[in-house]
């Protein structure tokens, strides 16, 4: 049974599923903006805006947290830097998806995600 499993499986087993919604929310959070799926846009939607909420805060645990989620060092610190004054009124939806056309080969649809 997968009742209350919110994350979509995306055809992959555990972790390589978990590998590719971390690298996913890395990139997004290091470019700005990616093209993606359509469904694993919004599967990295979610983490992506708890990333920006732990920036947010700004406590040292918050910055663990951030760590053992995002691959790059660097990009964690710079992130607990700008968030704070680029999203500091805003209370949530930290991410944008717009739908494109659909990929050539298989037909699958397409979606740029970006940060507001």
């Amino acid at each position: 049974m997968r009742h209350r499993c919110r994350t979509p499986q995306l055809s992959k087993p555990a972790d390589q599923r978990k590998a590719l919604l971390r690298s996913l929310t890395t990139e997004l959070l290091r470019r700005g903006e990616i093209k993606t799926t359509k469904v694993r846009a919004q599967a990295i939607r979610s983490t992506t805006d708890k990333i920006i909420g732990l920036a947010k805060d700004g406590t040292l645990h918050a910055r663990r947290q951030a760590m053992g989620y995002i691959f790059d060092k660097q990009l964690v610190h710079a992130l607990f830097e700008q968030v704070p004054a680029r999203y500091g009124e805003r209370d949530g939806g930290y991410t944008r998806i717009i739908r494109t056309v659909a990929r050539r080969g298989d037909n699958a649809e397409m979606a740029i995600i970006q940060l507001v």
